[in-house]
């Protein structure tokens, strides 16, 4: 049975290129789950026709605004423009629900000190750890991105396909032993010529590329030095709307 993922954000955090934040729409039968809400997420779903009331749940990778910033919106969109009852579950690394409700408060701060129509069901990850959530089982693990604070990969196993997505992370072994059987690799890419500890570049990819054992490979998170020597990569890029059946 296929599974559908919808690239709704292929950019970094200064939205290179005019693309929006991370967030990633993950569709199956009976089951629709949002990887990452970066601030752009609810108007990029409404750029290409997609219904918010379908998410069951939205799973954080790590508490950057460019991954995490755009619930405070869905709770909008849930209370007045397709209003909700059902629960919404939101998982992600430790602090999260602080996190959310912070970030929540800062932007709307009288609505925020008002009960939801629609009951939250926060869901804290640990390392290695797998969590049944909304019909999908989450492997979330720890990638190098911060120093203190948590950030997590995921693989993602849904109506009999699998998926790996990087979230933003340094090179890490963990991707070569999670993305074997995969069908698919979303794996961050924000450099070119740059080389960090705690973001990806191409040349880092390209080299492991054999060591992969993911069907198909897709780049996201591109800054603008990727944006800029296109013509060298040799890897599918995502965009905004990219539409992936596995």
């Amino acid at each position: 049975m296929s599974v559908r993922i919808v690239c709704l954000g292929a950019g970094d955090a200064f939205g290179a290129g005019g693309r929006c934040m991370s967030a990633y729409l993950v569709r199956a039968p009976g089951s629709t789950l949002l990887l990452d809400c970066g601030p752009t997420a609810l108007l990029s779903l409404k750029r290409h026709g997609l219904k918010a009331d379908s998410i069951d749940a939205i799973v954080i990778s790590h508490l950057h605004g460019d991954h995490f910033a755009g619930v405070p919106f869905f709770f909008l969109e849930y209370r007045y423009e397709q209003r909700r009852t059902r629960p919404l579950t939101i998982a992600g690394p430790p602090g999260t629900a602080q996190r959310v409700e912070a970030v929540f408060g800062a932007m709307y701060k009288n609505l925020a000190s008002q009960p939801l129509p629609f009951p939250v069901d926060y869901v804290e990850l640990q390392p290695d750890v797998p969590r049944a959530i909304a019909g999908a089982e989450i492997l979330p693990f720890r990638v190098p991105h911060q120093e203190n604070d948590v950030s997590f990969g995921f693989r993602v196993e849904l109506s009999g396909r699998s998926l790996l997505y990087s979230g933003d992370s340094g090179w890490t072994e963990a991707f070569v032993r999670h993305a074997a059987g995969t069908q698919l690799f979303i794996c961050e890419c924000c450099y070119f010529e740059t080389r960090v500890d705690f973001h990806l570049d191409y040349p880092r990819i390209a080299a492991n590329r054999p060591r992969l054992g993911c069907e198909r490979l897709i780049l996201t998170h591109i800054g603008r030095e990727v944006l800029a020597r296109l013509s060298d990569v040799s890897e599918e890029v995502a965009d905004d709307g990219l539409q992936i059946d596995i």
